[in-house]
């Protein structure tokens, strides 16, 4: 099955018995990476953790933090709308194993690697379920333009966590970074552990 939202599949986490939640205030800075760290050596890699109240500098944040949602092999096939993920690995397998076919079948087999491979790649859309809430910062016209008043959203207002006693602070754990060449336009999305 595939998942129009996040929140749609820790629906399905939770009806499926491998979502937790924890709906008291949990700190950011440290808490909740060690409760989730514990909670990922338990056998089978536990359960996914939904924080529904995580603080940020004594404050509870507006935004709930889910951590451990690929934690184990059932909840990554979940993801993937398969019953396994050896169901993926197989088909992986295939593509990187292809040879030039030698007969009609072996052609035919091919060709369907080939249009599984063009339903992955990523699609452009107007309208998304990340887009249902959207918070703009204001835009700066001119240089003395009034800066964004407290009101507004900054990235410290985002339950970020500090995982480990000696991190430099908050990071952003697994961001989609994206970035151009300057040169050849040629895209690349890379998986960056930032600091905030």
């Amino acid at each position: 099955m595939a998942y129009r939202s996040f929140r749609q599949f820790l629906d399905a986490l939770e009806q499926a018995g491998e979502l937790k939640r924890i709906p008291f205030p949990v700190d950011t800075d440290l808490l909740i990476a060690e409760w989730a760290d514990r909670e990922m050596k338990s056998p089978g890699g536990g359960k996914a953790l939904l924080f529904e109240q995580p603080t940020v500098d004594g404050k509870v944040s507006p935004f709930p933090v889910a951590i451990n949602t690929m934690g184990s092999r059932r909840r990554t096939a979940m993801a993937l709308g398969r019953e396994s993920v050896d169901e993926i690995a197989q088909e992986i397998q295939l593509i990187l194993k292809a040879k030039p076919p030698t007969d009609l079948r072996e052609g035919w087999s091919l060709l369907k690697q080939g249009i599984h491979l063009l339903h992955a790649r990523p699609k452009q859309v107007r309208d998304a379920a990340c887009q249902e809430v959207v918070h703009r910062f204001a835009e700066l016209s001119t240089p003395n333009a009034q800066r964004p008043t407290s009101n507004d959203l900054t990235l410290h207002d985002l339950p970020i966590l500090k995982c480990w006693p000696k991190d430099g602070g908050r990071f952003v754990t697994l961001p989609n970074v994206h970035t151009r060449d300057p040169e050849t336009g040629a895209r690349n999305v890379g998986v960056y552990r930032m600091q905030v």
